[in-house]
């Protein structure tokens, strides 16, 4: 009894030695307690509103998510990387002005022409709350802003307050507003997580930051030498973009508001176990494989620690019966046992090559992440188009094998890239 306590004492020291597994840590259990929250009333939620709601807030979502992740032009990401606060400051006051510009812009597009929108989407059910879309976008592009501003700091403690924050505030509002049966309560849950994750996440950086080395001739110098950021990731990112949310507009047109629905709780439900830990490493990778000389190692490192943490997951997914997933959900989500499943492939293999892409930023090989990011898409939207002659359930597991098997040879490609880079100096 006492070697085993011992034992498990002399691991979770060994663990906790490495500054990296302790960052991870603090992020991964902060996720994890934030993103358990919608997984846990998931059952409750999809008693208060239908798949229909569902695919509403999921073109919600998809319309924010696309808008904000360029408002601030991938400037966010270089937060991190001056070496002098002064610099570091005036990056984030560029990603804040082009996230002021172009939440501006998107406002008197949706003020103007807000009803075409939702016609050509096929998304009329979305009515009045198409109007929040603006406000939603400003809120997440400065959530980004803070969010790498507190990275910088190393604040990993206050982003995961902030996260769970986030996470329970969301979900109350769902919860209230759904039983007072007003279908509107998924969309405005959704904005009151995000001004709650801001306000807290902001303090640190008024704590931490001082405003008077903000300069506007520094403004210039600094937008000129991360100009990279905009022209080499910019790209990257709408072509992620476009593959992600994309999708479920394909998905709307050819299957109609119910299985999108079906599809976006699926995919959320599955996806969050998964990004509980791959988010938290991914931020914190980022920070580590800037200036490291075994790149390679560092890399295997992790997958290792992240294939011990992924194999359970896996087959008891598998193991469940789908009779499970309904008595879970309720009578109204029939196939969502069997589309979590066909879901597998593409999400697990996501899951390991989520965070590659930071390598290749790190390492200033923008081109190449443009390359595969370009060739990601196109196979999505594709292979999604082309099979639409099939019904739905099908069309999802065979977009799923196809995305699954380009993600293994993409993880292989950079495997491969940081094994070379790694041995160039020893030649």
């Amino acid at each position: 009894m006492n070697i085993a306590v011992l034992l498990k004492y002399k691991i979770f020291h060994k663990i906790l030695k490495s500054e990296f597994n302790k960052n991870v840590l603090i992020l991964a259990g902060g996720t994890a307690v934030a993103q358990a929250v919608p997984v846990l009333i998931s059952p409750i939620l999809t008693r208060l509103y239908t798949p229909e709601n569902f695919g509403a807030f999921a073109i919600f979502v998809s319309i924010t998510s696309i808008i904000s992740a360029i408002a601030c032009v991938r400037y966010e990401l270089a937060i991190i990387l001056p070496a002098k606060d002064e610099d570091a400051i005036n990056v984030a006051a560029v990603a804040f002005l082009f996230n002021v510009f172009i939440s501006t812009l998107f406002l008197l597009f949706i003020l103007f022409f807000g009803d075409w929108l939702l016609g050509v989407l096929n998304a009329k059910n979305l009515g009045w709350l198409i109007y929040l879309a603006p406000l939603s976008v400003f809120l997440m592009g400065i959530f980004n802003i803070l969010n790498y501003t507190n990275n910088r700091f190393k604040l990993y403690r206050d982003i995961t307050v902030a996260n769970i924050y986030r996470s329970m505030s969301g979900a109350t509002v769902q919860l209230v507003l759904g039983f007072f049966k007003l279908e509107i309560g998924l969309i405005l849950g959704q904005v009151f997580t995000q001004i709650v994750a801001v306000g807290r996440l902001f303090k640190n950086v008024r704590d931490k930051f001082d405003f008077s080395k903000f300069n506007k001739k520094n403004l210039i110098i600094v937008m000129y030498n991360y100009k990279q950021f905009p022209l080499s990731l910019l790209p990257i990112q709408i072509f992620d973009l476009i593959r992600s949310y994309g999708l479920n507009f394909i998905l709307l047109y050819f299957y109609g508001s119910q299985n999108l629905g079906l599809f976006y709780l699926s995919q959320r439900v599955l996806q969050i176990p998964l990004t509980i830990i791959s988010g938290s490493i991914s931020q914190v990778y980022y920070q580590n494989i800037v200036n490291n000389e075994k790149p390679y190692n560092f890399t295997m490192q992790i997958y290792k620690k992240l294939l011990i943490l992924f194999l359970p997951v896996f087959f008891i997914i598998i193991l469940i019966p789908d009779s499970f997933f309904l008595l879970l959900f309720g009578e109204k989500w029939v196939d969502i046992g069997k589309i979590i499943k066909f879901l597998l492939p593409w999400i697990s293999l996501n899951f390991f090559s989520s965070f590659l892409s930071f390598s290749l930023i790190a390492k200033n090989r923008h081109k190449i992440q443009t390359i595969w990011s370009l060739i990601y898409t196109l196979l999505v939207i594709c292979v999604a188009i082309f099979f639409t002659f099939l019904d739905f359930l099908d069309m999802i597991l065979v977009l799923s094998i196809c995305i699954g098997i380009f993600l293994l040879v993409y993880i292989f490609f950079v495997l491969i890239f940081l094994k070379k880079l790694q041995e160039e100096p020893e030649r």
